[in-house]
C-alpha cells in the first residue's frame, strides 16, 4: 500500500467544496449563535464556560490516546496558567499539569505564526514527565513510525509515516504551509473548518514526534480555527472525537491513502459542527447553573452544596448514573442517615428530581 506522502502529488491536497456547503453553512450559523449568546453572558460566566471547554479538551484529547487525567488537577493547571489563582495550586498529576499548560498557551498565542520552536515547547509541556523520550525535537529513530493495532505478533499496520530523515524538511514545508494559509497569507484558506481539517491531516501524516502527535495535532486544528475566525475558538474537538474514536481513526486511515481528501473534510467539518453544537449547549448549561444557584444557594447546607456542585461539574451530559445515597456518603463524607435526610430535603425543595424506585432510586438536577 502507498500512503499519501508517497504519492507524487504530496502534499498538494485536492478536494471539492460543493459537498461541504451545507456543513459550512451550519458552522457559520452556529458561529453567529455562539457570538450572540456570549454578548448576553456576564464575563464571569464566559470565563467559566471557557475553562470548562479547555478542561474538557485536555481530558478528552488524552483519553483518545488511552491516558486518563485527574480532572481537579487539570482544572488547577488551567487556572494557574491563566493567572486566575493568586497563589498557584499544587498539582499532583504532572500529566494533567502539562495538558493544562498546553491548553492555556495555545489559547493565549492563537494568533501567532507557527514555528518549530513553538511545537517543541508544546511537546515539552505535554510530555516533560516522560524521561525516556527525546523532548522538544523531531523524532530521529531509524525504525519506521507506524500506527498499529492488534496483539504482539499479529499487528495490523494502519499507517506508516515518512522516515525520520525526512521529518525536518517535511515539517519546514508544513509550517510554511500553515502560515501561508492563515489570514492575510499568500495562500489564505478562508473557510476555517477546511483549513482546520487539512492542518490536522497534514500534521498527523508527518507524525514528527516520538509521542504526542495526536494531542498536538488536535491543538493545531483548533489554532487553525481560531486564527481564521479571528478569536480563540470556544469548543472542544477532542470531546466530540473521543465519543466515537473508531470513526475518527477510520476516517484518518482512509484519508492517509490518497491526496484527494473530500471524504476527510466531510468527516472533520462535521466533527467541528458537532463540537460547536456542544458549546451552545454548554453556554445554556452555565446560564442555567447560575440561575439555579441564585435560587437555591441560601437553602443548601455545606454538604448539599458540595454534592450539587459535584453534579454540576459533570456538565450538560449530566452526572453519570444520577445521585444516590451511597454516592452522597462518599462525596460529602457523612453517614447514610444524614445523606438520606439531605437528599429528601433536596427533593422537597425541587433541587433534585427522583428517578427509579427502591434500591434503584437515584436523583438528577432538574435542568
Amino acid at each position: 500500500m502507498r500512503y499519501n506522502w508517497q504519492h507524487p502529488d504530496w502534499p498538494i491536497f485536492r478536494y471539492a467544496l460543493a459537498p461541504l456547503e451545507e456543513a459550512l453553512f451550519r458552522f457559520a450559523e452556529q458561529t453567529g449563535q455562539v457570538t450572540g449568546l456570549l454578548t448576553r453572558v456576564p464575563d464571569h460566566l464566559q470565563l467559566e464556560a471557557t475553562i470548562d471547554l479547555m478542561v474538557a479538551e485536555a481530558i478528552k484529547t488524552s483519553a483518545i490516546e488511552g491516558e486518563y487525567l485527574s480532572r481537579p488537577d487539570v482544572v488547577s493547571s488551567v487556572r494557574n496558567n491563566l493567572g486566575l489563582n493568586p497563589t498557584p495550586e499544587a498539582i499532583r498529576d504532572k500529566r494533567a499539569q502539562g495538558a493544562g499548560e498546553l491548553m492555556a498557551d495555545a489559547r493565549r498565542t492563537f494568533a501567532d505564526p507557527l514555528t518549530a520552536e513553538k511545537l517543541f515547547a508544546w511537546h515539552t509541556m505535554l510530555l516533560r514527565q516522560e524521561r525516556h523520550l527525546h523532548l522538544g525535537a523531531w523524532r530521529t529513530h531509524e525504525e519506521p513510525m507506524q500506527v498499529v493495532s492488534g496483539a504482539l505478533g499479529k499487528e495490523k499496520v494502519h499507517f506508516e509515516a515518512p522516515p525520520s530523515s525526512l521529518v525536518p524538511q517535511e515539517m519546514e514545508r508544513f509550517i510554511r504551509w500553515f502560515n501561508e494559509t492563515a489570514p492575510g497569507g499568500r495562500h489564505e484558506i478562508k473557510r476555517a473548518p477546511v483549513r482546520s481539517a487539512i492542518t490536522h491531516l497534514y500534521f498527523e501524516s508527518i507524525h514528527p514526534f516520538e509521542d504526542g502527535n495526536g494531542r498536538i495535532g488536535r491543538v493545531l486544528a483548533e489554532k487553525a480555527l481560531s486564527q481564521t475566525l479571528g478569536r480563540p475558538v470556544l469548543l472542544s474537538l477532542s470531546r466530540t472525537i473521543e465519543a466515537d474514536k473508531a470513526s475518527y481513526y477510520a476516517a484518518l486511515q482512509k484519508a492517509q491513502q490518497s491526496n484527494e481528501i473530500t471524504p476527510w473534510l466531510l468527516y472533520f467539518v462535521d466533527v467541528i459542527v458537532q463540537a460547536q453544537r456542544q458549546t451552545i449547549a454548554l453556554i445554556d448549561f452555565v446560564l442555567a447553573k447560575s440561575r439555579f444557584f441564585d435560587r437555591f444557594r441560601s437553602l443548601l447546607n455545606e454538604r448539599q452544596r458540595k454534592v450539587v456542585k459535584k453534579m454540576f461539574d459533570a456538565g450538560p451530559e449530566g452526572f453519570e448514573g444520577g445521585m444516590n445515597a451511597r454516592k452522597y456518603v462518599s462525596i460529602a463524607k457523612t453517614s447514610k442517615a444524614t445523606a438520606t435526610r439531605d437528599l429528601q430535603q433536596l427533593l422537597a425543595w425541587g433541587v433534585l428530581v427522583q428517578a427509579g424506585g427502591g434500591r434503584s432510586t437515584h436523583y438528577h438536577l432538574p435542568l
